[in-house]
């Protein structure tokens, strides 16, 4: 278990559309990652994020998120 302000705050919003919530505060169903690339090739690799959104994600939407995560 990890505090809350080491996760980062991945977000699916009404629109469907997936993205990194960097405050925190995004309207939407939240998942949490730590801010590791390590974490997060593993939430890839276990389909984490699909089962927490109950949907599938294009790869597209991985490659904007890796981006995103290895410039945090």
């Amino acid at each position: 278990m990890k505090d809350k302000r080491q996760l980062l705050r991945i977000v699916k919003d009404k629109e469907q559309a997936i993205c990194v919530d960097i405050t925190g505060k995004a309207p939407g169903r939240g998942a949490y990652i730590c801010k590791s690339a390590e974490c997060f090739e593993r939430a890839v690799k276990q389909r984490q994020l699909e089962r927490a959104f109950k949907m599938a994600i294009n790869e597209e939407v991985y490659e904007e998120l890796r981006k995103e995560i290895i410039s945090s």
